[in-house]
Formats: structure tokens, C-alpha cells, sequence
């Protein structure tokens, strides 16, 4: 309390988010929206989080084949965008799986990475620029009135009993205190839940040092690989040598002409929530982009006259701390598209349970983003950053529904939440997909069981509650 004490009360609001990253965005825009006064909090000096700040440039996991499942603030986001002409995304009618389709758009990430069949079908994503995700996010908190603080460090959440009441940040000026009424934890690290007391469990996934080039024939690089295939064969095996980890396309175009996002190195054994570890990854990827550099220039057709425009400010952190909440998502329910009552998100074919935002232990907390209560399994595949949008439309709807109720957020009327969701230009997963797996109740006398889903999921006793 004492700590408390000391530090200067800079603002006091109906809601506090911490996180300016695409979750805590959505969360503060919709809390706003539906009345409440709020303050944004972010520790680096822009908005946007791995979208912006990691470079993060395709927006993906946002489609159940041709059904679009996330919208909402997200679709905003892409919409503002394209009108800068800072983001690209396949028309309607080159949404198929086609080999001329998929080659116009496979060099910008825009095809279901989870197809099984060849050539993959181009589906409806988005590549952005970062400059214009932080310009977009910046319009959207000044239009919603929202009170915006940069540079301000999380430190520690002010607690009355089980009750947050707001937070502490460590500015370079002195110790602040934000007072809320409702807290949003969109730290993407569960800072603020765990601190405050909730339930966690631990998790770990690979780090990324995210890099862009410049100068890059695209045209003379896509032509290498396509009439070239095995001179690139071998070109690709030893960037991906070197590079010690990427995914299958290495390098990705950008609504930049010559400008090329990497999405890599990928390292291992690093823990994101370690400072030495942070540290050692940060080096390590710097100098991988280095070696990759001096080989693509000499080796790679399109390369010759490149350039290394930057390194993302900040490194790719995919899974540190996971909310152990009222209810924790599994692996299974991902992969059989388990449909939930309660379902407030969408990603690309799977469901967010309200309960899945919610923390044990503390009241007037809601989480939202990659953090929110799963197993890391179920992590790993329900965690791009359109669903944690999605997410955070939700918690921040819901925290504003809280306050002008005067109930707890963990009472919150969920069917009243998805139909503002709903009339908000949302989807909140309320009406199942043909290929979910619908969890059905049977009553007291006997067990609940999903029905077999597209996927064929195996019968295995659930419950909603």
C-alpha cells in the first residue's frame, strides 16, 4: 500500500487497458463506444504491440473457408488501412485454389496455410504495412475519445480486498496510478492478472527477430522461383540454414514496393518472460539476419541490390504466462471447432468461451489477447492476432455492460453480450459454423457430448458449465 501511496494519481476512468497491442486497441475502442470513459496504457512509444512493434504484416486466422469469422474492429483496422493504400488483401473472386491464384498471392501470405490440398486456396487475409496499423490506431483512439498514455511501464495493480481498483506504471517522469473501475489485462505476458493474484500457468513457444529488406526485385525473385525451381531448391534449403527456423516462405511481400518482411529467425529455448533470455535472443537473431544477408545478396536472383531496411524494436514474443480462468481452452476444443454457448470470439474456425477471458481470484478483471486461458497446445493454434481483436471487442464491450449495470464483469449477461457484439459488426461465435462441434445437453441424467464435427471429433464427455 505503501507503493501505492507514493505514486501520483494521473488519471481515474470506468476502465483501464493495459496493452496497446491489437487486443487491448480493440478493448479500449468498444469499452468507449459503449460509454465508458477509458485509459489506454502502452510501454512502448507506439500502438499496435507484435502487430506494428514485432511487424507482424499479415493478418490471418480469420476465415472458415469462405465465411469470414472475424470482423468487427479488426475488419476497421484493415478497411483504414487499405485506404492509405497500406494494406492488401485478395478480392473476392480470387478467393480459390487455383495454381495461377495462388502464385499471384502466395508471396504475400494470403492463402490457407492449414490445406492440406496443392496449390493451397487463396483466402481472406490482409497485408499491412506497420506504419499504417500504428497511424490507424492512433485515428481510432483520438476519434473515441480515448485517454491515451505511452511510455508507461506497468509495474504493479492496485487491489482493494480481491477487487482491482487500477494500476501503478513506472514512467521515466515518476510512479503513476491509473484508477479504474474495470481492468482490461492485455499485456500479451498476463502481467496484470498475475500480479494481481489469478491463476496462471506457464507456457513457452519460439522467439522471433522479425527484419525487413528493401530494395528487392520481387518480380525477378518470384521468377527465379517458379522457372527456376531447382537452382531455388537449394537456394531456399540454406537460407533456411541459416536462418535456423522460418516458416515455408522465408520472405513475404509488403504494400511497399521493394520492401519484404521476413518472419524470421525462429529460436528456440528461449523463455519470452526472461530478461537474459530476451537478451540472448536479440543477439542471436541480429546476427543470423546478418549471415542470411551477406548469402542472399550473392545467391538469390532479386536480392542483388538489397538492403536491410530494419529489425522490428520489438522481439517476437509468442507465449510466456497463460491465464488459468474459469475455463481453460484444450487443444481438442480447437481442432474439433468445439462451438460454446458462452462463445463471445471467433478465429479461424475455432470458439472463445467468455469464461476463457474471465480470472479466478480477482474481481473486475478481464483478459484478453494471446494470454487468455488456455493450454499452451491450444495456444499455439489460437493466437494470431485477428481472434485476439476479437477478444478484446468482447472484453471491452463486456466491461462497459459491467459498469452500466453495476454488477461484476463475471456476471455479465453473455446472450445480451454477443447480441451487442452482433449489432456492433461483430461476430461473437453465437451461431455455430456447419463444421462445428455443437456440445449438447442432455440433463441430469446422463453426460454431454459433442456431436462428430467436419472432422470427425471423438465423442468425449464435456460440459459447459
Amino acid at each position: 500500500m505503501d507503493r501505492e501511496n507514493a505514486a501520483r494519481v494521473v488519471a481515474e476512468t470506468d476502465v483501464v487497458v493495459v496493452g496497446g497491442g491489437p487486443a487491448g486497441l480493440a478493448a479500449a475502442v468498444a469499452a468507449s463506444r459503449n460509454g465508458a470513459k477509458v485509459a489506454l496504457v502502452e510501454r512502448y512509444a507506439q500502438l499496435g504491440g507484435l502487430a506494428s512493434g514485432a511487424m507482424v504484416l499479415v493478418l490471418d486466422d480469420m476465415c472458415n473457408g469462405s465465411e469470414i469469422t472475424v470482423k468487427g474492429i479488426c475488419q476497421e483496422m484493415i478497411d483504414r488501412m487499405a485506404a492509405m493504400k497500406l494494406a492488401v488483401f485478395p478480392p473476392e473472386e480470387d478467393r480459390l485454389a487455383e495454381e495461377s491464384l495462388y502464385r499471384k498471392w502466395a508471396r504475400w501470405g494470403l492463402y490457407d496455410y492449414y490445406a492440406r490440398s496443392k496449390p493451397a486456396p487463396v483466402c481472406y487475409a490482409a497485408a499491412f504495412d506497420p506504419e499504417g496499423w500504428k497511424r490507424a490506431s492512433e485515428d481510432l483512439v483520438k476519434e473515441n475519445g480515448i485517454h491515451l498514455r505511452l511510455h508507461s511501464w506497468f509495474s504493479s495493480p492496485i487491489l482493494v480486498g480481491d477487487r482491482i481498483r487500477g494500476i501503478v506504471c513506472e514512467t521515466n517522469d515518476d510512479r503513476q496510478s491509473i484508477r479504474g473501475d474495470v481492468v482490461i489485462d492485455c499485456s500479451g505476458d498476463l502481467v496484470v492478472a498475475s500480479r494481481a493474484g489469478a491463476p496462471f500457468i506457464g507456457g513457452s513457444y519460439f522467439l522471433t527477430t522479425v527484419f525487413r529488406l528493401g530494395g528487392v526485385d520481387t518480380e525477378a525473385a518470384e521468377a527465379f522461383e517458379y522457372e527456376s525451381p531447382e537452382n531455388y531448391a537449394e537456394v531456399d534449403k540454406r537460407a533456411k540454414e541459416i536462418l535456423g527456423g522460418s516458416w515455408d516462405k522465408w520472405w513475404l511481400k509488403t504494400p511497399l514496393p521493394g520492401i519484404v518482411w521476413c518472419n524470421c529467425p525462429h529460436m528456440r529455448n528461449y523463455d519470452g518472460a526472461k530478461v537474459e533470455d530476451l537478451t540472448s535472443a536479440q543477439l542471436e537473431g541480429r546476427r543470423r539476419i546478418d549471415e542470411l544477408y551477406a548469402y542472399v545478396r550473392e545467391s538469390y536472383p532479386g536480392f542483388e541490390k538489397s538492403y536491410i531496411v530494419d529489425l522490428a524494436p520489438q522481439i517476437g514474443v509468442r507465449q510466456t504466462r497463460l491465464l488459468d480462468g474459469e475455463y481453460v481452452v484444450t487443444k481438442e476444443d480447437v481442432q474439433d471447432r468445439v462451438h460454446f454457448g458462452d462463445s463471445v470470439a471467433r478465429g479461424r474456425d475455432y470458439y472463445t468461451p467468455y469464461r476463457a477471458l474471465v480470472p479466478k481470484k480477482v474481481e473486475q478483471l478481464l483478459v484478453a489477447g494471446r494470454h487468455y486461458s488456455a493450454t499452451s497446445i491450444a495456444q499455439r493454434t489460437s493466437r494470431e492476432i485477428p481472434p485476439c481483436m476479437s477478444m478484446g471487442e468482447a472484453a471491452g464491450t463486456a466491461a462497459a455492460m459491467a459498469l452500466e449495470s453495476g454488477g461484476l464483469v463475471r456476471s455479465v449477461d453473455v446472450s445480451k453480450l454477443q447480441k451487442k457484439l452482433r449489432a456492433q459488426g461483430a461476430d461473437p461465435g453465437d451461431v455455430p459454423s456447419a463444421n462445428a462441434t455443437v456440445i449438447t445437453q442432455r440433463g441430469p441424467e446422463g453426460p454431454i457430448l459433442p456431436a462428430r464435427g467436419a472432422r470427425g471429433a471423438s465423442e468425449r464427455r464435456a460440459s459447459e458449465h
